[in-house]
């Protein structure tokens, strides 16, 4: 009789042993479905544009070749005025707000109001483009410079020209040194993580040797202020 007995409470010690189990199991299932859940959907990593060489980085770090083109590019759809400054400058600040810190989305509006007051907008079409053999490839060092990993100062070789109606009204090398911010604070409206903080130092207009210029005429023009 005690042999049936110690069968029994052998078996009930068994089975209490894979209850205790089976809730371990349980709560660690349940801890790998809220990491699982946490985790984040999407992440953003960035890819050096020259592929021609392997790299290795790691996910969260921003190399300067990505800044400059991010940099570039915000500016360009930013400055360009397909028809009508008075009307594509303003939407372009509205457009790319998220991809500017609230001081420079200030500044620039400040600069829209300056200039629709100063005749400069009206019926104006403009675009820009990096000067030929001042981009980043040509000297990386001096087009990026890394403050630190979530800021930097990035110079920009642009030639600007404005229409007016027909009749080209500016036509000026300038360079701008624009301060660059790691703000990852929207991903849906700007997957870059990265926003523009204006200038880091006032425009300056540049010069160009007649045999670096492209129709071999020497161009120096004045800055224009930002």
């Amino acid at each position: 009789m005690s042999r049936f007995r110690n069968e029994v409470v052998h078996l009930q010690a068994h089975v209490k042993s894979l209850r205790m189990g089976l809730s371990a199991l349980f709560v660690v299932a349940l801890l790998l479905a809220f990491g699982w859940w946490s985790a984040p959907r999407d992440l953003t990593i960035h890819v050096p544009p020259d592929l021609r060489s392997g790299s290795t980085r790691k996910w969260w770090d921003v190399p300067p070749e990505s800044v400059y083109a991010f940099t570039f590019y915000i500016f360009q759809q930013l400055n360009r005025w397909p028809a009508n400054g008075e009307e594509d400058y303003p939407r372009n600040l509205r457009a790319l707000s998220a991809y500017l810190t609230p001081g420079c989305r200030s500044y620039l509006q400040q600069d829209v109001e300056y200039r629709r007051n100063n005749g400069e907008l009206r019926q104006r079409v403009r675009g820009i483009y990096e000067i030929p053999g001042r981009g980043y490839g040509d000297n990386p060092g001096a087009r990026v410079r890394v403050l630190s990993d979530h800021d930097w100062v990035v110079t920009l070789d642009i030639s600007a020209d404005e229409y007016y109606s027909t009749e080209q009204v500016k036509h000026a090398l300038v360079r701008y040194a624009i301060k660059v911010l790691r703000q990852d604070v929207d991903p849906e409206r700007n997957p870059f993580g990265l926003v523009l903080d204006c200038y880091a130092t006032p425009p300056q207009r540049i010069e160009i040797p007649a045999s670096a210029s492209p129709s071999g005429v020497a161009s120096r023009l004045p800055g224009e202020t930002p």
